[in-house]
C-alpha cells in the first residue's frame, strides 16, 4: 500500500469504531485492511490510489462521508511519515490560552488586548506592530505577577508531553517557537520537555513592564527562518520535518514544513496547512506519524 488514510478523534470522544474505518475503506481505491492504532480514537486505512486518481477528491469524498462525526482526517503517503524535528508554536497550540491575555487580565484589560489578539491571529492586522501595541498597554506591570499567571491561569494541551516525549525517544528534536515572551517558554517549554524555546523579550524597568518588547519582533518570518535553521542545523531534510500552530503567525512554518497542521485553528490557516486537526488532541500529530497508543512515551 502506498498511501494511507489517518482517522482520529477525541480521546474525550472516541469516535473511530471499525464501521466508521470499514465505510471509508470502501470509499478508496486499492483498499487495505484497517490498522488500529487506539482504540475507537484512531486508525490507518491504507490504499494505493492509480494515476488516474486525485488524491484531494478522494479526501473530500472521505468527509463528505463522515456525516459530521467528530473525526479529524489525513490523507498522506505511507512513506516518510515518521518526522524527526517538531516545531511548535505555544500560545492556544502547546497551551490553551493567549498569554499576553493573561497578563491583562491582570490589569483589568482582556477583553481589550484580547480582541486585538484574535484580530492579529486571524490575519486581520500585522502580527508585529499589533504585538507593540498590546505590549505598550501593559506598561507599569510589575513582572513578578508572569509566576502567578503560569500558575493560576495557563493549562497545558492534552497530549503536548506525550508528543515531545514520544518524538524525542525516537531521536526527535523539539522545538517551542513563539510570537510570545520568554518569560512564558521558558518554564513552560521546560514543564512540556521541548529542547529549545524562542521568543520575544519584554522589557523592564525597575521590575516593571516598560511597555516596550525586545526588538527584532520574533513573528511569522522568524518562525519560518527557524525552521529552516534548524533543518541545517540538524542536517536533516525539510520533508522530515512537522510544523503545528494556530494563528497566522504560523503560516509561514506551517507552509514550508513537510508536515504543516493547523491546530484548533483560525479559518485561514486550516486552510492553508496540510492537515488540520479540529477535533483531536495533540497526540493526533503522534497518530498521524503512525505511532500507535502503545508507542507513546508518557512519563
Amino acid at each position: 500500500m502506498t498511501h494511507v488514510v489517518t482517522l482520529v478523534s477525541s480521546p474525550a470522544k472516541p469516535a473511530v469504531d471499525a464501521a466508521l474505518a470499514a465505510r471509508l475503506r470502501g470509499l478508496l481505491p486499492n483498499a487495505g485492511t484497517p490498522r488500529v492504532l487506539a482504540d475507537e480514537i484512531a486508525a490507518d486505512v491504507p490504499f494505493s490510489p492509480t494515476a488516474a486518481d486525485d488524491l484531494p477528491a478522494i479526501e473530500d469524498r472521505l468527509r463528505d462521508s463522515l456525516n459530521d462525526a467528530p473525526v479529524d482526517l489525513y490523507v498522506q503517503p505511507e512513506a516518510g511519515r515518521r518526522k524527526r524535528l517538531l516545531i511548535a508554536d505555544m500560545d492556544s497550540t502547546m497551551i490553551g490560552q493567549e498569554c499576553i491575555d493573561e497578563l491583562a487580565a491582570e490589569l483589568g484589560l482582556k477583553e481589550r488586548i484580547a480582541a486585538i489578539t484574535e484580530r492579529a491571529m486571524r490575519g486581520e492586522i500585522e502580527f508585529e506592530p499589533a504585538l507593540r501595541e498590546r505590549v505598550g498597554l501593559l506598561k507599569g506591570l510589575d513582572i513578578g505577577v508572569v509566576d502567578r499567571v503560569i500558575a493560576s491561569r495557563i493549562t497545558l494541551t492534552p497530549g503536548g508531553r506525550t508528543l515531545v516525549r514520544t518524538m524525542q525517544s525516537n531521536g526527535g528534536y523539539c522545538a517551542l517557537v513563539s510570537g510570545g515572551f520568554t518569560v512564558f517558554t521558558g518554564p513552560i517549554g521546560a514543564r512540556i520537555g521541548f529542547d529549545e524555546h524562542r521568543a520575544n523579550t519584554l522589557l523592564t524597568e525597575d521590575g516593571m513592564l516598560s511597555g516596550t518588547v525586545g526588538e527584532p519582533i520574533l513573528g511569522r518570518e522568524a518562525k519560518r527562518q527557524r525552521l529552516h535553521d534548524l533543518v541545517r542545523e540538524r542536517g536533516i531534510a525539510i520533508a522530515e520535518t512537522l510544523a503545528v500552530g494556530d494563528g497566522a503567525n504560523d503560516l509561514a512554518m506551517i507552509g514550508d514544513a513537510g508536515l504543516g497542521v493547523a491546530y484548533h485553528a483560525k479559518p485561514a490557516v486550516a486552510a492553508k496547512a496540510d492537515a488540520r486537526i479540529d477535533h483531536g488532541d495533540l497526540t493526533a500529530l503522534l497518530y498521524l506519524q503512525g505511532y500507535g497508543a502503545g508507542d507513546f512515551v508518557t512519563d
